[in-house]
């Protein structure tokens, strides 16, 4: 007999596989997203958080995750979006994190934790290491990168751009 701790282990594997359709190297799994996933004796009961508020993406990582899980016979799958606490970078796995890099997109380093409301920045900018060659001279081409949540650098020793995903 199949019990509910069961289901959820098989589920939480089969939402390993789930790829970020932004990122499909990495699972929404490995970035945080699935934030938990509970056997209420109707089904499963998914809870998700959406990188950020305006994630054009949402809807569909919400669709793929429910049909993956019925895919593999643990459906129905009722989905929850959850948005507070809000989504952090510090969520991406340490397999998500090294599936970045391998993919040539920079990890972030560790969130930034609560700071006072200032109107002019101030605060010096993270060396952010190149994820092809290591060197840590780069440079910040520009703020935005593919999706806001990413930057786009450039390294100075190899001469590659490369996309960052931002500390949030």
């Amino acid at each position: 007999m199949v019990t509910a701790s069961d289901r959820v282990e098989r589920a939480w594997g089969v939402l390993a596989g789930v790829p970020d359709p932004e990122v499909p190297v990495v699972s929404v799994r490995d970035l945080g997203i699935v934030r938990d996933v509970e056997d209420d004796g109707g089904g499963l009961r998914v809870v998700l958080t959406p990188t950020y508020s305006g994630c054009p993406a949402t809807e569909f990582i919400a669709q793929a995750v429910a049909a993956a899980l019925e895919g593999a016979g643990l459906g129905p799958a009722r989905i929850e979006m959850r948005r507070s606490p809000a989504w952090t970078t510090d969520w991406i796995s340490a397999a998500g994190r090294e599936k970045l890099r391998a993919h040539g997109i920079a990890p972030p380093g560790p969130a930034p934790g609560p700071a006072p409301l200032r109107f002019v920045a101030n605060r010096r900018e993270d060396v952010v290491p190149c994820p092809r060659c290591g060197s840590r001279q780069t440079e910040r081409i520009s703020a935005f990168g593919s999706t806001a949540c990413k930057a786009l650098l450039r390294c100075r020793a190899c001469g590659e751009p490369f996309e960052h995903f931002k500390p949030l």
